[in-house]
């Protein structure tokens, strides 16, 4: 069910219910069966949407449609997540096919030779200028010089939010910036609406719609904090179920209505992936301890095969 929310904004919105689909995947990033995780009940959920019904994902017909053209992935790791996802379902459509893989950061691309379909990924934390100065690294809040990267595209799907939250020494800049006034810190949801906006700017100066068409990726939630699904102190460890039903105790994410705020603002037409309430009930679907070479515990990316196979799946039925 496509539901408009204004003439521009598009929210692609499922309300949804669970059964289980047996998923076939060739290894690729965020493998967590590789890395030893011993249940495998998380690659057999799949999401159907209560009032209606969603085509399921045919990579054929999507390098046939999309022949020939340039599909980028802009943000951060949960970019990555959907990117890694849709190459590899692309790949085990056609799987004798040629491909070809570049990566020189922040960019990577992955050619279908064959049908000329390229998939990029141009990586970036906050969508707005991140620059190293002699006062420090700034985060201009004002500034999208990096967006000369992301024309000629054909799609666009963006992604971020997960970075704005990070303090301390787990935050890569010294100072934020606008209006060329420096500033130590301020509210991170305002600071997201100020970082937003610019780009939402960027949507409307910059993209051709009869061109590109353009998606944000809504808010992928974490699960580090138990009472979130009613489960005081816990976390995805160990998690093997999902939470049942159309809703999540912990409600709706402050940052998720400010994506709508900026969103429903944007001139040009801008489609809503929203991701959001059918990743939260996955509590089960993380990485957890088995990420392999990365320390510690993931509770904010998404194993594959896993997740973000139906993010794509609502890409490719929005499409």
């Amino acid at each position: 069910m496509l539901i408009s929310h204004n003439d521009n904004l598009k929210i692609i919105n499922f309300v949804t219910t669970t059964i289980y689909i047996l998923l076939t995947y060739p290894i690729q990033d965020f493998p967590t069966h590789k890395y030893g995780r011993p249940d495998k009940e998380y690659l057999q959920y799949r999401w159907k949407p209560s009032s209606c019904d969603i085509p399921r994902f045919n990579g054929l017909d999507f390098l046939n449609k999309w022949r020939g053209k340039k599909i980028m992935f802009v943000g951060d790791s949960l970019s990555l997540n959907q990117w890694n996802s849709l190459s590899c379902l692309l790949h085990a459509a056609v799987p004798n096919s040629k491909y070809s893989y570049y990566r020189r950061t922040p960019l990577s691309i992955v050619t279908f030779e064959e049908y000329g379909v390229q998939l990029y990924l141009y990586h970036t934390t906050y969508l707005v200028d991140m620059v190293k100065e002699n006062v420090g690294t700034v985060l201009k809040l004002d500034s999208i010089e990096t967006g000369k990267a992301w024309l000629g595209m054909d799609m666009l799907i963006f992604n971020t939010w997960h970075w704005w939250t990070h303090t301390g020494s787990g935050q890569p800049w010294d100072y934020m910036e606008e209006g060329g006034k420096l500033i130590k810190d301020m509210n991170r949801l305002i600071a997201f609406y100020k970082g937003l906006t610019t780009w939402g700017r960027w949507v409307d100066r910059s993209v051709d719609p009869s061109k590109t068409k353009v998606f944000f990726q809504s808010i992928s939630p974490v699960h580090y904090q138990g009472k979130d699904w009613n489960q005081p102190s816990k976390n995805c460890k160990g998690e093997t179920m999902p939470v049942f039903g159309s809703s999540y105790p912990r409600g709706i994410l402050e940052e998720q209505v400010v994506v709508k705020k900026v969103l429903s603002r944007i001139r040009k037409p801008v489609y809503l992936l929203d991701i959001t309430l059918l990743s939260q009930l996955r509590k089960d679907a993380h990485p957890s301890t088995y990420s392999g070479d990365h320390s510690g515990l993931d509770c904010s990316h998404w194993c594959l095969p896993g997740l973000p196979d139906t993010w794509n799946q609502l890409l490719y039925a929005a499409l």
